[in-house]
């Protein structure tokens, strides 16, 4: 429980590649028994089928029509539908740890996982998983496939990039982390080129991410850097966080998903170099439009003249918590 792999094979089994309409049964073993070539194999003629077993087409059908038992949910992946009509074709091809060579998207949302452990290896050919609202802390990079292309990792708990930068995939060119516990710039520099030679985007938003300066040190060393997300940080409160950026990272794009145009970038040409611009605080404005349920003092204040009554007098203390 808790682990990767406990996930995939919950993912496994949720797909049923070994199941009807799917894999081998008594459903499709004359066909599969015979080694003819497609070609040779009229198409569409249920006739042709033994009796108790399923014609291809009956077989897709199943799978496809919203209204069978064997359908897959609406909001399911392109990568999922095409798994399972494959397995009911041709299950050969998926058969045993086949299938581990077959995909190359994960998406495992959502299902208490802790651990990235050695179960991710067993997918060769995978360029994209997605890791998002689990409880990772810890990202083993040596457990990770060396053919990952999009790492997504958003809402967890993770709060250092070291066990990640050990052995990073190199390929990689999305890294998101957004919603995670990162606190500022490591001293081992870990968000530069020597770990992430090929990252073009990259989703550090609503961390606690604080040095803008020492940040943007190490992301002018990524030369394919195109997309950039860094608000919900404090260092986003700078008044002067958007122009810096935009004038000291000159490949940028796309930052905070707001498009860089040229005059944007023309506007805040030179910034760059003015880094005592950019201060180590902010100023936060708290207005208050109305308190309900407090006494009112001026009716304890309606004293007449020369009365000897004691004078009431309250006071309130109003504490803000960030």
């Amino acid at each position: 429980p808790g682990s990767v792999s406990a996930a995939i094979q919950e993912y496994l089994q949720h797909l049923g590649l070994q199941d009807f309409p799917c894999g081998f049964g008594s459903w499709n073993k004359s066909r599969l028994n015979t080694r003819r070539s497609p070609r040779a194999e009229p198409a569409g003629l249920e006739e042709d089928v033994p009796l108790g077993e399923e014609s291809p087409e009956a077989l897709l059908e199943l799978l496809r029509d919203q209204h069978s038992p064997w359908a897959l949910p609406p909001d399911c992946s392109p990568q999922d539908r095409l798994l399972r009509e494959v397995a009911a074709l041709a299950p050969e091809l998926l058969h045993g740890s086949r299938v581990f060579q077959a995909v190359k998207s994960l998406r495992i949302l959502d299902k208490g996982v802790e651990e990235l452990d050695e179960g991710l290896l067993q997918f060769q050919q995978l360029e994209e998983l997605i890791l998002s609202a689990n409880h990772i802390s810890r990202v083993t990079s040596a457990h990770l496939p060396r053919t990952l292309k999009v790492l997504e990792l958003c809402y967890n708990a993770v709060d250092d990039l070291k066990d990640l930068c050990a052995q990073p995939p190199p390929e990689l060119q999305h890294l998101g982390l957004g919603y995670n516990r990162l606190c500022g710039p490591s001293q081992e520099k870990q968000l530069t080129v020597d770990f992430w030679p090929n990252l073009v985007s990259l989703d550090l938003s609503f961390n606690s991410l604080t040095d803008l300066l020492e940040l943007v040190s190490q992301l002018s060393t990524l030369q394919n850097l195109h997309i950039l997300v860094l608000q919900g940080n404090p260092l986003a409160l700078i008044p002067t966080y958007r122009g810096f950026l935009v004038d000291s990272l000159p490949k940028l794009s796309v930052l905070d998903d707001i498009h860089i145009g040229p005059e944007e970038r023309q506007q805040f040409h030179g910034l760059a170099k003015q880094p005592e611009l950019i201060r180590s605080e902010a100023q936060v404005v708290v207005s208050i439009g109305e308190i309900k349920g407090l006494l009112n003092p001026e009716a304890f204040q309606r004293l007449e003249v020369g009365s000897e009554g004691p004078v009431i007098s309250y006071s309130y203390c109003v504490t803000y918590e960030f």
